[in-house]
């Protein structure tokens, strides 16, 4: 965790239902607060993944009628969002909802209730249950379809006066990089609807690029998927390239990678170290762009009124000087008048 922290400032926790709350009415909540408390304490702030999803879904659900299910489903939301405030007020409200209805892995709650009502009146439902229990929280749709159809998606919910606050958007490059050509197509398509947009799901590996003919990244099922050499050092140039396009464009505000270990989700090597916690390439590239090209370090001389001015990322200064100290923070606008009196 110590090495996590050096680069990392905000940090996703699991919420998927049939793991959460595998038994109706047993919960993880203690071990879940646990970890979100010390990530808080730590400086990181902290989102829940996903409230409502098809995908590991409770099974215990599938023993009630839809109209059942989904007053379950809000309930959830507003039980799960109501403990959490304050330490985690954001989060991925709903996950995938551009496959949701036509689903067709294995029969499920979610996919039943979206199928009865569609799209649109499930979303809003699950959205305002969230809003009504924390109405300062940041709230995501999550999805990896990067299609027209997540952007029709977009326009519709939209247009219902769906509280959505940030366009969640998935990256698995499990297949290769996007490129740059491919991200800004993305960062423009999504763009224009006005709103943040957060990387969610980030992945570049370090091993063999898994072959383009697998539609469902979930289908790639392996003993063993090692990183090599050459695969670092290409994981750790692209990671750069993306990371650096991304931090540019000013609608983007936070990118989550997934994960930060290799051997995780599909045994991917998707992380920053290796699975003995010994540091990848990725890993100095990443912190050389944090704690080097994105930090600003100035020595300052005030004017004859005691004035000093600079201009700096977005993000906490510490200002130190023989009168003492102080903590700023530099935003929206891009400017700040302190006062540091003796």
């Amino acid at each position: 965790m110590d090495k996590w922290l050096s680069l990392f400032n905000y940090g996703t926790l699991p919420f998927y239902w049939g793991r959460y709350e595998p038994v109706e009415g047993q919960t993880a909540f203690a071990e879940t607060m646990a970890a979100a408390k010390w990530l808080q304490k730590n400086g990181v702030r902290v989102k829940g993944h996903p409230l409502c999803w098809h995908t590991v879904c409770a099974d215990w659900l599938m023993q009630y009628p839809n109209d059942e299910i989904l007053r379950r489903q809000l309930a959830r939301i507003r039980r799960d969002v109501t403990a959490y405030r304050g330490v985690i007020d954001m989060w991925d409200v709903i996950n995938e909802v551009v496959i949701m209805p036509v689903f067709d892995k294995y029969d499920n709650a979610v996919t039943r209730i979206c199928k009865e009502l569609g799209r649109i009146p499930l979303v809003k439902a699950v959205f305002e249950a969230a809003r009504e229990s924390n109405p300062d929280a940041v709230l995501l749709i999550n999805d990896f379809n990067v299609s027209p159809a997540y952007e029709h998606l977009l326009e519709d919910l939209l247009e219902a006066e769906v509280p959505i606050g940030v366009i969640g958007i998935q990256s698995h490059q499990h297949q290769g990089y996007w490129g740059r050509e491919k991200l800004e197509d993305v960062l423009a398509r999504f763009s224009r609807f006005g709103l943040p947009i957060h990387f969610t799901e980030n992945t570049l590996i370090s091993g063999e690029i898994m072959p383009a003919y697998i539609e469902d990244l979930n289908d790639w099922q392996v003993d063993s998927w090692p990183s090599t050499p050459e695969g670092e050092e290409r994981q750790a140039r692209e990671i750069a390239q993306m990371y650096a396009i991304l931090f540019a464009h000013p609608q983007v505000e936070a990118i989550t990678t997934w994960d930060f270990n290799d051997g995780c989700w599909l045994k991917a090597p998707s992380g920053f170290v290796h699975e003995d916690n010994s540091e990848k390439p990725s890993y100095h590239a990443l912190r050389k762009l944090i704690h080097g090209e994105w930090e600003t370090h100035e020595e300052l001389c005030t004017d004859a009124g005691g004035f000093v001015s600079f201009t700096g990322f977005k993000g906490g200064y510490t200002l130190s000087t023989e009168a003492g100290g102080l903590s700023l923070e530099l935003t929206d606008p891009l400017d700040a008048q302190l006062c540091l009196q003796e």
